[in-house]
């Protein structure tokens, strides 16, 4: 269907980005340097859902699987549209596991009905004495095409965040790995709880994966973390029927008036990948509140093409495109984001703390985190705790943002491993450490 000149020309200009080198100068004593010294300087960059285009596995939006109903609002919240078995794999090779992707209605923010698909993987380990327990997966999507989807990227071995899956279906659990962005690919928003909640109503529903009594334990970071714990938080007034053991995060924004300020100012160094960010946040929130993040009246026409370029990638190809590149330079004259109180509404009705959850919860996050720092997490923190959230929380002391997501997910794979065969989840304690003596040091 795709001929070999397209295949190389994606491959050279792959390459081409790749090698690309920006040469900088570093003044003696410098002690955050800028790189590079103005802006991103890497070309526009080939897309991911091109290159997927060249497997044999139709993407979602050609694939009539994932094809709403006509009657989709008769459906209830949770409840099955169609399924079927696929293969999984891990970097392309196939792995021997039972894979049944579930089509279920699930709701918008705004209340709206609409249909994602969820991943219910079963290893071929017995499991004896009891309902097997579940691990539901929310993978770091934090993209704006739907050929980014788990449900997709699991058939294509090229989900980012398999290899640490893994371990969860060794000890024979059950794993559920939803779609929590939706096919539209929506970014930090209640509605990501939504769809989590909803598709494990959807896993009870089906009686051929004999789920239906399960434990289930949420487990996600950085934008997984972000459906986990919206989940967590919405499961009393959403999904009561939805009983949950425990959910474990790390490097999750809390706050997003803070996390949009942060992100969106010139950043020395390391930081200055954060900007990334904010371009993904409002692509993302734009599809959701189209009124309130509308490109033409807040950014400047260049900045107009570069939220385009954003709308339909991954999140590798994102952050290579925004980091070091503000959107704070492409605003029309006089405005800013805080200038516009709808945004600033939207972005504190979206932020964590709206409601406490009602189970167990493990949450780490870096001490320095270039993406996410931790000043825009601990009031969300301070917040859980006192007002009695069943709350474990620790700050590591490590920098940068996937640094931490490696070292916390042992102890995560722990806990909730623990209270999924029934172990307490532990006592309460907030370990809510900070950098001494560096009040000034980006990402702290």
């Amino acid at each position: 269907m795709f001929g070999v000149p397209r295949r190389f020309k994606w491959v050279a200009a792959s390459l081409t980005a790749l090698c690309l080198s920006v040469s900088t100068g570093v003044a003696a004593g410098d002690p955050y340097p800028a790189f590079p010294p103005d802006q991103n300087q890497l070309p526009q960059l080939p897309a991911e859902p091109p290159l997927y285009d060249l497997l044999p596995i139709p993407v979602p939006d050609e694939d009539p699987w994932y094809a709403d109903p006509a009657d989709l609002a008769a459906y209830e919240p949770g409840q099955i549209i169609r399924t079927r078995t696929v293969q999984t794999r891990i970097l392309g090779i196939p792995f021997p596991v039972d894979t049944k992707q579930l089509l279920y209605r699930s709701n918008d923010v705004h209340n709206n009905p609409i249909a994602t698909a969820t991943s219910v993987i079963t290893p071929g380990i017995p499991w004896l004495g009891g309902p097997r327990p579940v691990v539901s997966f929310q993978e770091a999507i934090d993209s704006t095409d739907s050929s980014c989807n788990p449900s997709y990227t699991l058939q294509t071995g090229t989900m980012k965040e398999s290899l640490l899956a893994q371990y969860w279906l060794m000890q024979g659990f059950a794993l559920n790995v939803p779609d929590f962005d939706g096919k539209f690919n929506t970014f930090n928003t209640f509605d990501e709880g939504k769809m989590v909640l909803d598709s494990l109503r959807a896993m009870k529903n089906d009686a051929t994966l004999g789920l239906a009594e399960s434990g289930i334990a949420l487990y996600g970071y950085s934008g997984g973390g972000s459906g986990s714990i919206r989940a967590a938080e919405l499961r009393k007034i959403y999904a009561p029927d939805v009983r949950l053991l425990g959910t474990a995060i790390g490097g999750t924004p809390g706050d997003l008036q803070l996390q949009a300020r942060y992100a969106t100012m010139q950043q020395p160094g390391l930081t200055g990948i954060s900007n990334f960010t904010m371009w993904l946040g409002f692509a993302g929130l734009s599809r959701e509140f189209p009124e309130v993040f509308d490109a033409k009246k807040l950014l400047t026409e260049e900045g107009q093409r570069i939220l385009q370029d954003v709308q339909s990638r991954c999140v590798y190809t994102i952050a290579l495109t925004g980091m070091y590149r503000p959107i704070s330079d492409y605003y029309q004259p006089g405005k800013t984001l805080e200038s516009i109180p709808e945004v600033m509404r939207v972005l504190k009705e979206q932020s964590l703390g709206q409601q406490i959850p009602d189970s167990p919860l493990f949450w780490w996050h870096g001490m320095w985190d270039e993406l996410i720092p931790p000043s825009v997490v601990l009031p969300v923190v301070d917040e859980y705790w006192n007002r009695g959230a069943d709350l474990r929380f620790y700050t590591m002391p490590l920098p940068e943002h996937i640094t931490s997501a490696v070292a916390g997910w042992p102890p995560a794979v722990a806990w909730t491993s623990a209270v999924l065969r029934g172990l307490p989840p532990g006592p309460r304690f907030k370990a809510d450490f900070r950098i001494p003596g560096s009040p000034g040091l980006p990402g702290s």
